[in-house]
């Protein structure tokens, strides 16, 4: 299965709850912080709910 690479960009600063815990969930903490992920249905569900806040990648 793919990964695709994930990095935080913006500030969860004034986020709703539910986006919080999505970034919680896929794993980031900060600004600048990269993580892979599976490239799965949920995965992509979970970063089109916080597309404003990460930049994503194909691969590692």
């Amino acid at each position: 299965m793919a990964e695709l690479s994930v990095t935080q960009r913006r500030s969860k600063n004034g986020a709703n709850v539910k986006q919080l815990d999505t970034l919680r969930s896929l794993g980031l903490r900060r600004i600048g912080h990269t993580v892979a992920v599976k490239d799965t249905e949920q995965a992509r569900g979970m970063l089109h709910a916080v597309r404003h806040l990460v930049e994503v990648k194909e691969g590692k």
